[in-house]
């Protein structure tokens, strides 16, 4: 799906309207928020195409402290950032307080009947047998592995995913049948869902049809959903055990672009990325949370642009260095010591 050879129509610019909340009173009210949200919105000018961001700082009691964003309610293409929510689903039906063993005792069928292109893991077709639930949900999330999503979204259940969502209230988000599914409905498949592993090698050598954004089969969600979700999830609202919280932000540390923006260091922190690259459309997508001893900085950017080279590293840099300055600045700002008026040096947080 990286190797498109049809361009993408650039969508109708949109004004961007950059919001701030002021921190409310709480525990640790006293440590307000300096960093302001008109400095984060000024790291971002100048990025071509549609942007859209948010920042939510909470406290230990989990008061708001500070919001920004930009565009943060428009729907944007997030490609594997959605993967996410399978993850979710999925834990959430093995949801108890044995949840390691009991993914690591159910396997999953491997073969061709689930491959999907964009698998650098389990690497079709040259892998089948049969793989752990634990090491599905892993390889979904360290190197967004497709066979390894559909995997995950046929045990979950893709209606069982978008009904996860809809609960949430989650209303700009969108997610495939499977990435097979995706790729077949983008070259023109007349039955997505029934496609074969060699009929979809065979497809792909044609045009592509439709494009990656579209209401069809897609891969879609706004900065607001993603902040909105990972704001609960991160804090375990989705799950009834502490194990499986423990899990869900365990495989949402070892995704590798944690390291590729860099997010900063010193902090736990749990995300999952998005990318797409052809002759026309280019997407980064990342969105997760940093914990700061306590203190959470929940945060979604996501760039979808249009650039006619099959590959923008000039962008990537500058959309990357916007936002490990942007959250390095909280980070500092959350950590570092507060005078509050007329007491003495309140010792600050320090990243673990």
């Amino acid at each position: 799906m990286d190797n498109s050879r049809r361009d993408f129509l650039k969508s109708t610019a949109r004004a961007a309207a950059v919001m701030a909340l002021p921190a409310s009173d709480g525990v640790d009210a006293h440590r307000q928020i300096s960093v302001s949200p008109a400095s984060i919105a000024a790291r971002f000018q100048g990025l071509p195409g549609d942007l859209g961001w948010k920042i939510r700082v909470t406290r230990p009691d989990r008061s708001t402290a500070f919001v920004a964003g930009q565009d943060a309610g428009r729907r944007l293409f997030a490609a594997s950032a959605i993967k996410t929510f399978v993850l979710a689903e999925a834990l959430r039906q093995f949801d108890s307080d044995d949840i390691k063993h009991r993914l690591e005792q159910q396997e999953l069928l491997l073969d061709s009947s689930i491959w999907s292109l964009g698998s650098p893991i389990f690497n079709p077709p040259d892998l089948s047998g049969t793989v752990s639930v634990r090491t599905v949900l892993e390889a979904m999330i360290t190197r967004s592995d497709n066979t390894a999503t559909d995997m995950a979204f046929k045990l979950a259940g893709a209606a069982n995913v978008r009904r996860f969502i809809a609960d949430a209230g989650l209303t700009e988000t969108l997610v495939p049948d499977s990435t097979r599914a995706f790729t077949a409905y983008l070259w023109g498949a007349p039955d997505p869902d029934s496609i074969t592993w060699d009929e979809l090698l065979d497809l792909i050598q044609g045009p592509m049809l439709h494009p990656f954004f579209n209401e069809v089969q897609t891969l879609a969600s706004s900065a607001d959903d993603l902040v909105s979700y990972y704001s609960r999830a991160l804090q375990g609202d989705f799950f009834a055990h502490a194990q499986t919280l423990d899990e869900f932000r365990r495989i949402l540390s070892l995704c590798d672009y944690i390291h590729l923006v860099p997010l900063p260091e010193g902090v736990g922190a749990h995300a999952k990325s998005g990318n797409a690259d052809t002759e026309g459309f280019h997407v980064r997508t990342i969105a997760g949370g940093l914990n700061v001893t306590g203190t959470w900085i929940t945060f979604a950017f996501m760039l979808n642009w249009y650039s006619a080279q099959a590959d923008d590293a000039h962008t990537v840099e500058r959309l990357f260095g916007a936002i490990n300055a942007s959250l390095a600045a909280l980070v500092e700002d959350i950590s570092a010591p507060r005078r509050r008026l007329s007491l003495p040096l309140v010792p600050g947080c320090r990243p673990a």
